[in-house]
């Protein structure tokens, strides 16, 4: 079996050979410059060349994310049922109150992403981050497969005789929704869906293309922002007065409590079970960071097996508040490399600091500025994972391009694994790599398309043929 330091070196070798693949490289920035992988009004920033992966990655990557994915639903039911096991978890009163709210049915964490950094070389994996709720880089994964799929390297790539197969994260997420919706105690005949958030927070260019793939199923979808939601007690609605029936939740939670006063309609309708938001607000526990100080919490392992203990061990960098009570922030303040500082509760990289990328007078800094809640919210510290390098493309523009006389020249970046689970199964990847110590959009982070070779049939998902009624090209 090739590793996939060997696929890439093949792939990069192929561009060589086609005197940079100029011409392919310029149709693939092209696609993108006029696609819908938009984020927050920007194309995305992205690789030529793919992130290729084996057979043994897919493995370490199915078994891990859905081992966690068992693990975090453990840990949010012992949250619902059991009021001392809730003091583990230091939450705002109302998020409490949100997360205990009725949810209608059985499914604890329908859509999660998790995110890992996987030492390619060894197999070892651990987790970045949980996404419980508001993940989003499907649109965009798809969208950069598109771009590359035509052009001279990946079809050279594939006459080489490797047999590729790319992740599919639309129709299987949409098909997982009707049924967790068709199954709960809350559906109706004839529904109509909603995908909601506060929308100058959302990927709501990637919003707009679920909604279309809802409705040509025939489950009529908008999107609708959190605050225009209207409920009388008996029927939520939107702005344009459409009832609903089910709502996507993409909204953080954390958004909800800043707009908590706008937000009591959906809450309101949620409480009296007059709709089905899916995922429910439960999947917080999971999705704020303290879930990493609390799988380590003797309460949590007592309710985990000895091998889902010693899966905690393996996988999660040790996590613990930021403060004095919690550890040694002279010891923090000596070994800044060791470190990376979060915030418990944020997303977009917002507030995330590596100690390797920062100078001991800024590392001082910011331990001053976040350390022992003076930032007026908790932090947390943790052991700072190395990251696994990668040979890829930087990202080019059509601009760029334009003449043919752009040299090729492959550059080292890091990676970061963003593991789907549709319903607890592994449904694909969201390849993410940047040039610095933590990888972000706003750190110069890009995205690759996720290329699983050589791998036999892997997804195989037992789900109804819904069909969406169109010509093929949605799908």
């Amino acid at each position: 079996m090739a590793t996939n330091a060997q696929l890439t070196d093949e792939y990069l070798q192929i561009i060589r050979d086609l005197d940079g693949d100029v011409e392919g490289r310029k149709v693939a920035a092209e696609y993108m410059a006029q696609s819908t992988a938009i984020v927050h009004h920007q194309h995305v920033a992205c690789s030529y060349v793919p992130r290729l992966f084996n057979r043994e990655t897919y493995d370490v990557m199915k078994s891990t994310s859905e081992t966690a994915h068992r693990i975090l639903c453990k840990v949010i039911q012992r949250y619902l049922d059991d009021p001392d096991y809730r003091q583990v978890f230091d939450f705002d009163p109302r998020l409490v109150d949100l997360i205990l709210l009725p949810r209608g049915y059985k499914d604890l964490l329908p859509f999660a992403r998790v995110d890992t950094f996987l030492n390619e070389d060894t197999g070892e994996i651990r987790f970045c981050e949980f996404n419980g709720d508001g993940s989003s880089g499907m649109n965009e994964n798809r969208e950069i497969t598109l771009s590359i799929t035509r052009t001279p390297a990946f079809k050279q790539f594939i006459a080489n005789g490797h047999r590729i197969e790319t992740c599919e994260l639309f129709q299987n997420w949409i098909h997982r929704f009707i049924d967790i919706y068709e199954n709960s105690e809350l559906a109706v005949s004839k529904p109509r869906f909603a995908i909601c958030d506060y929308l100058e927070n959302g990927v709501v260019d990637e919003f707009h293309l679920f909604a279309d793939q809802f409705t040509r199923k025939g489950y009529p979808c908008v999107v609708a922002d959190v605050r225009d939601l209207k409920f009388d007690g008996e029927v939520l609605r939107d702005k344009e007065g459409n009832r609903i029936d089910a709502i996507w939740r993409r909204c953080v939670t954390n958004d909800v409590i800043e707009y908590w006063d706008q937000s009591q309609d959906l809450i309101n309708a949620v409480r009296a079970q007059k709709v089905c938001l899916i995922g429910s607000f439960a999947g917080h526990v999971v999705h704020d960071k303290q879930i990493f100080s609390a799988l380590y919490d003797t309460r949590t392992q007592a309710f985990l097996t000895d091998e889902e203990n010693e899966f905690v061990k393996r996988t999660v960098p040790m996590t613990t508040f930021l403060d004095d009570e919690h550890i040694n922030l002279e010891e923090v303040r000596a070994n800044k490399d060791a470190w990376i500082i979060k915030p418990t509760d944020a997303y977009g990289a917002q507030d995330v600091y590596a100690g390797c990328g920062q100078t001991q007078e800024r590392w001082e800094e910011l331990l001053a500025k976040f350390a022992n809640n003076a930032a007026g919210q908790p932090f947390i510290i943790q052991s700072y994972v190395t990251q696994f390098k990668t040979l890829t493309l930087p990202p080019e523009t059509p601009e760029d391009l334009e003449g043919g006389k752009t040299a090729f020249e492959p550059a080292w970046y890091n990676n970061l694994n963003g593991l789907y689970l549709y319903n607890g199964q592994f449904m694909g990847v969201f390849s993410r790599l940047g040039p610095r110590a933590t990888i972000s959009k706003d750190q110069a982070g890009i995205t690759s398309a996720t290329i699983w070779v050589d791998c036999g049939d892997i997804f195989a998902p037992e789900l109804p043929d819904r069909g969406c009624g169109c010509d093929g090209s949605c799908c």
